[in-house]
């Protein structure tokens, strides 16, 4: 007691003089030195934040480029009209987990293979069947670029000295495009002599042998013989060798000349650029057949 008067009389409830509590009062003064310290929308300090787009373009040069560091990146994007510092690519890369180029894997065996695929020729032989179940053998060439195929020749008797020859007379059609060539692709058939491999060699054309038994080590080769027994062979009937190489020869122009390859934009093996055409109004415009091989083969041109 204080003078006589007891303290929850004298002293007044401060719940009952204020309205809201503490923690109120302390949170509106936070909202008022938070307005008055906020900066205006679009005037912040530093550098704007990278767009998503932006990002993922860095990402993809250098997923697509291994050796390129991140000031090479940079030059690439100015000169996409990007300007940014290469600290911002730096800083990109390394949040996404991006190695420096020297550590990075080297290239895939896709892309290592796609690479020197303009510099690679492959050779295989395969085997037909007569109508009186006489074997013979064919020898064919196939420039990985291109996919251009070549019909080396047709024999009952494939010798070591009858490959070669077909080797230089391959070498006699080709002329200056065998200077692009760097490496032959083969098997390791002992009818691929020393005489047949020296005729590459003279080009400056490096020898690889297959391993044994491995047939997807010369995959381009092996699935263009698949091509000739499923689109030709296996729907006719051969009589003799010399029947065999003109239906090959016949179908070699086509496959050269007009059939498409996905792996070249659809283009056959002898067309140099993609040629410019206008879609076809098949109202107005009728559509050609020529027939190769009796028919057993069409190709479609615009009348």
């Amino acid at each position: 007691m204080v003078g006589g008067v007891e303290p929850s009389v004298a002293a007044p409830r401060w719940a009952e003089v204020f309205a809201v509590t503490p923690a109120t009062l302390l949170g509106w003064h936070r909202q008022l030195v938070a307005r008055k310290w906020t900066y205006v929308e679009g005037r912040r300090p530093g550098r704007p934040p990278t767009s998503a787009a932006l990002r993922q373009l860095v990402l993809r040069l250098a997923r697509e480029n291994p050796t390129w560091g991140h000031r090479r990146i940079q030059g690439e994007l100015v000169g996409l009209g990007y300007r940014i510092a290469h600290s911002t690519v730096w800083e990109i890369l390394t949040k996404a987990g991006v190695d420096p180029a020297p550590r990075r894997c080297g290239p895939t065996w896709r892309e290592f293979l796609s690479a020197q695929s303009e510099h690679i020729i492959a050779c295989d032989f395969f085997s037909v069947d007569t109508v009186l179940l006489r074997r013979l053998y064919v020898l064919i060439f196939v420039e990985h670029g291109t996919r251009r195929l070549h019909v080396a020749g047709v024999t009952a008797n494939p010798t070591g000295d009858w490959v070669a020859q077909q080797a230089r007379n391959l070498a006699v059609s080709m002329e200056a495009r065998l200077e692009s060539l760097a490496f032959l692709i083969r098997d390791r058939d002992s009818k691929f002599t020393r005489a047949f491999d020296g005729v590459f060699v003279a080009e400056n054309i490096r020898i690889l042998k297959s391993p044994p038994q491995a047939p997807r080590a010369n995959a381009i080769c092996e699935r263009l013989v698949g091509t000739l027994r499923r689109e030709v062979l296996d729907r006719l009937l051969i009589v003799n060798s010399r029947h065999l190489e003109a239906v090959l020869v016949a179908y070699a122009k086509h496959y050269n000349g007009h059939r498409p390859h996905q792996s070249r934009g659809q283009q056959a093996p002898d067309t140099e650029a993609p040629p410019v055409r206008t879609v076809a109004d098949l109202d107005a415009q009728r559509v050609r057949r020529h027939r190769v091989l009796g028919g057993l083969i069409n190709e479609y041109e615009a009348a």
